[in-house]
């Protein structure tokens, strides 16, 4: 039996128009006795339909996401939707607000704690809510991430390799919807408390993204964003209107790629690192394409890092300073 939420929303997610509100988690500490931390939220009705929840801000330092979706709240009209969107543009507000990765309240990282835990910490009894009271509302879901301040990426939508298969093909077919320079295959390092593994548990369809990184944005990823929400949102019949396609804007199409686990190459050492490959280059299986300098001892020779496989350097570590267990770089093959 699922245990009652302590969390309260100021939105009615069964009223027809537009609400911005928030959700209110208990949180008390020594400025305030009986607050409580606030996540915005969005419900944008219009009738029936189906239901998309989209979330940005999972990671705090992670800013296409807030940013696009809250330009979505703003400029969405409910008489142009047929169902209803719901829309939590920093989903962990606290970390958005500080600009780390996890919550400076109780130091919890959002999409490990899924599925919450209503008596946990402030972030657990967010991720307790929307898994309990929000998954269940929704037809759809998508997570908008980049690489936060630690990881850069060219940007990808994502999905994941499922052993349902109609689900996963499902999955792709939103994903190719989003309309992506990269659409991924992808099967991850580590899926334990996630948002995606809650959401695909449930059956349901997950798109995720990861668009750039550096702990900041540019025209095009915030561009993609946008543009990629809108898309989902007509694929499944909530938006109307005709989608905005890479076609359509003189883009080459989206490249099918998959990620396996040979795609990911982590630092044993710490020190400073050397890309010896640019993004988006080609590499080769056992092909050199870092080095890590140690601090302490100059006159040592770097340890020299190597691909797995062969494929395209598709993410990287963003910082030159890197400690042992650090991801150092992503490679994927074309699917």
């Amino acid at each position: 039996m699922t245990q009652h939420s302590r969390i309260t929303a100021s939105v009615d997610y069964e009223k027809n128009g537009k609400q911005v509100g928030y959700l209110s988690a208990p949180h008390s500490h020594n400025l305030s006795g009986w607050g409580a931390a606030r996540f915005p939220i969005a419900v944008i009705r219009n009738g029936s339909g189906p239901t998309m929840l989209l979330t940005g801000g999972n990671h705090g330092d992670e800013y296409e996401g807030p940013i696009a979706l809250t330009k979505l709240i703003q400029a969405l009209d409910p008489a142009r939707i047929q169902g209803r969107v719901i829309v939590m543009p920093f989903l962990n507000a606290p970390a958005v607000a500080a600009g780390t990765r996890v919550s400076p309240i109780d130091g919890v990282n959002m999409n490990r704690t899924f599925p919450g835990d209503p008596l946990g910490t402030v972030t657990r009894m967010v991720a307790h809510y929307v898994h309990s009271r929000l998954l269940p509302l929704a037809d759809a879901v998508a997570d908008i991430h980049s690489g936060g301040k630690s990881m850069f990426f060219s940007p990808f939508a994502a999905v994941h390799e499922l052993d349902d298969k109609a689900l996963m093909e499902k999955s792709r077919r939103a994903m190719l919807a989003f309309d992506p320079p990269i659409g991924l295959l992808v099967r991850e390092l580590d899926v334990a408390g996630t948002l995606d593994t809650e959401v695909e548990k449930a059956g349901k369809v997950l798109v995720t993204t990861e668009l750039g990184g550096g702990g900041t944005t540019s025209t095009a990823t915030i561009g993609l964003a946008e543009r990629g929400v809108r898309n989902l949102l007509r694929h499944f019949g909530v938006l109307d209107g005709a989608p905005e396609t890479r076609a359509s804007l003189g883009l080459k199409p989206t490249r099918l790629m998959v990620a396996k686990e040979d795609a990911y190459v982590a630092t044993d050492h710490s020190g400073l690192l050397e890309m010896l490959v640019d993004l988006d280059a080609p590499v080769s299986a056992g092909q050199p394409i870092a080095r890590v300098y140690d601090l302490e001892h100059p006159g040592a020779a770097p340890a020299l890092y190597h691909a797995r496989s062969d494929g395209f350097l598709i993410g990287r570590s963003h910082g030159a300073l890197v400690a042992a267990g650090d991801f150092l770089a992503m490679i994927a093959r074309d699917a």
